[in-house]
């Protein structure tokens, strides 16, 4: 399938802020606050939506967060949508949304990770529209590390120039910083030191493919359906497939990826990258030998404690770019470019 590329974002383009699946709570209104106000800094206009309630683990009604969304991708003066957060049960969505209508309209960035895997997952493989699997919006606030980007820097890059990104070999190891007020927390914590570990063997990895991946606990649920058909959006080209646990333990991950490799989900992957978890460990199984359990029989490069998942910093990913994976010995990194 042919990607196609949002334009990049340039100073006064309008970005529209929605709950796909959960909203903010008033006790954290300050936070989301903020976030707009770093996003207002760069230059955009924000456009708060209606879904935005965090009172339970939806914004609002299925209907009403679908019509709203769809709303944002297909009004071509906003140029990206990014939720505050993740949540539970966006999957609630996927039939309301028409995606041959917003494959028909012109692309707009959408930016998420954890739940919201499960709405732009399948909306690059459904309409070759690409999206950002990154940081969302309440953590905004907080400045990369030296070598990696935001969503932020990500949808201003220009197409067909490659980007980047050395993960800084530091993270969170528990906790969260708490951006509220100003000038508020601008520096991650990273108070753990560790880089990327290749799960399958010894050696040097170089590989490249298209970019497609996201949650594991949200796409398991979705293997097998039409909304991850990843063989018909790859055609002849390989895949470097990447998945991140949230927070269930080693046994639900290894069945999770099992049943994923079964549905097909990773049968043209060149490697896989995995991202570093706090997900606990399961009596006689870790998260990387679940991961190796269900994924090894691929013979690809598994990569895992990648910063792409829910432990900072966060590296974002653009599902269908090109990418280029490199991890040696001495240096870890990845390339994306947009073409």
């Amino acid at each position: 399938m042919s990607i196609r590329y949002p334009r990049p974002l340039r100073p006064g383009d309008r970005v529209g802020v929605t709950s796909p699946s959960s909203g903010v709570p008033e006790v954290l209104r300050g936070r989301l606050d903020a976030a707009v106000r770093t996003v207002e800094e760069r230059g955009y206009e924000v456009v708060t939506g209606r879904c935005m309630d965090g009172a339970t683990h939806l914004s609002a009604p299925a209907a009403e967060r679908a019509a709203e969304l769809t709303a944002m991708l297909t009004d071509p003066t906003v140029r990206a949508v990014v939720p505050p957060w993740g949540g539970e049960t966006g999957i609630d969505l996927l039939p309301l949304l028409d995606f041959e209508a917003l494959g028909r309209a012109e692309p707009t960035w959408v930016v998420g990770y954890s739940d919201l895997s499960t709405l732009i997952t399948p909306l690059t493989l459904r309409t070759g529209v690409a999206t950002v699997h990154g940081n969302c919006l309440m953590e905004t606030p907080y400045l990369p590390p030296d070598g990696l980007l935001s969503w932020l820097d990500v949808v201003a890059a220009p197409q067909g120039k490659p980007f980047a990104q050395t993960p800084p070999g530091r993270y969170r190891v528990a906790g969260r910083d708490d951006w509220i007020g100003e000038p508020g927390i601008r520096d991650l914590t990273l108070d753990g030191e560790g880089g990327w570990t290749r799960l399958d063997g010894h050696g040097d990895v170089d590989v490249e493919g298209r970019l497609i991946g996201g949650c594991t606990e949200t796409l398991a649920n979705l293997a097998g359906t039409p909304y991850l058909d990843t063989a018909g959006f790859a055609g002849d080209e390989p895949l470097l497939v990447y998945v991140e646990a949230c927070e269930d333990n080693a046994f639900t991950i290894c069945r999770n990826l099992h049943g994923m490799r079964l549905a097909g989900f990773f049968d043209r992957a060149a490697a896989v990258l995995v991202g570093r978890t706090r997900a606990p460990d399961s009596p006689s199984l870790s998260q990387h030998e679940a991961v190796l359990d269900a994924l090894g029989p691929l013979g690809v490069p598994v990569v895992a404690d990648v910063e792409c998942g829910h432990v900072p910093p966060f590296l974002p990913l653009v599902n269908g770019a090109r990418g280029r994976v490199l991890h040696t010995a001495g240096r870890s990194q990845i390339v994306q470019t947009l073409d």
